[in-house]
């Protein structure tokens, strides 16, 4: 793997990743794809715990999009529907992560020609089991840098395959951390030393959850800046497009800002001790 692509993983996965340093349990858990329930045709399912840090938020923003739409009922999606949804939801996430200091819109991809053959068994199900290990997995993805948001449409709509099969959330959770730029994020959050998910337990960090529902991952769900001896510590800086609540702020633990609680659209991500629940108004 490149210098950069271990970069990413020390981000996301911390520096003891791989073979001996994470679990394979863990790493197996965020292995899945963005997939449609078939009892709920607009809602995504997820099949073990930690990967709810990236389908929830994404789920918020295609219940966004398809509100904004007009569609009559969010019950009814045929496949057609549910493919422009999650993909047009997949451009809205990462146009939101591509700040002014991002050098171009990334996805990550799998390497062309190198897995046709290896893939093959894995594009069967969104949640295969033992085909790809960590080390693996990281040797076969590379990114793929877009100058212009047209170009990434079009090429995230080829990869529509991709994000819905196995590793499909991974791949996403990637582009997006490209695409904002491993030095943004960065800056941006409390703790550099601190992974993205939590390489024991398997759960998103609030830096990860605040990335994709905001474009920013800071540590914090305050309004604004504060400083705290000499020390400045980030919070969120605008309205939100859509929420998150937390119960950890009825146990004053936390206390979220109005910019999270009173989103632009009556959509919110609800954090637990163990799990994210997204519910809304229509």
């Amino acid at each position: 793997m490149s210098e950069a692509g271990q970069e990413l993983v020390h981000l996301v996965w911390g520096k003891k990743a791989g073979p001996r340093g994470l679990a394979d349990t863990i790493f197996c858990r965020w292995a899945q794809g963005f997939v449609f329930s078939d009892s709920e045709s607009t809602a995504l399912e997820q099949f073990e715990g930690g990967p709810c840090a990236v389908i929830a938020p994404v789920q918020a923003f295609l219940l966004k999009r398809l509100f904004t739409s007009e569609k009559s009922t969010w019950r009814d999606c045929p496949e057609e529907e549910q493919k422009n949804l999650l993909c047009h939801t997949l451009c809205d996430i990462l146009e939101m992560a591509c700040s002014d200091n991002s050098e171009s819109y990334c996805l990550a991809t799998w390497i062309r020609g190198k897995t046709t053959e290896e893939t093959a068994s894995i594009s069967e199900t969104a949640l295969a089991v033992e085909e790809l290990g960590f080390e693996r997995f990281h040797a076969l993805i590379h990114k793929r840098a877009f100058k212009s948001f047209p170009e990434l449409k079009d090429a995230v709509w080829d990869q529509y395959s991709a994000w819905t099969n196995r590793f499909g959330v991974l791949l996403f959770l990637y582009s997006v951390i490209l695409t904002k730029g491993i030095e943004n994020i960065k800056n941006e959050i409390e703790d550099a030393t601190e992974p993205l998910i939590d390489p024991v337990y398997g759960h998103g960090s609030q830096s990860l959850i605040n990335l994709l529902l905001t474009g920013h991952a800071v540590s914090n769900v305050w309004d604004g800046d504060r400083e705290c001896s000499g020390m400045k510590l980030l919070g969120i800086h605008k309205q939100a497009t859509v929420g998150f609540l937390t119960l950890m702020e009825s146990l004053r633990y936390c206390k979220v800002g109005s910019y999270l609680k009173s989103p632009k659209f009556p959509i919110w991500i609800l954090g637990s001790e163990t799990h994210l629940t997204v519910f809304f108004a229509k």
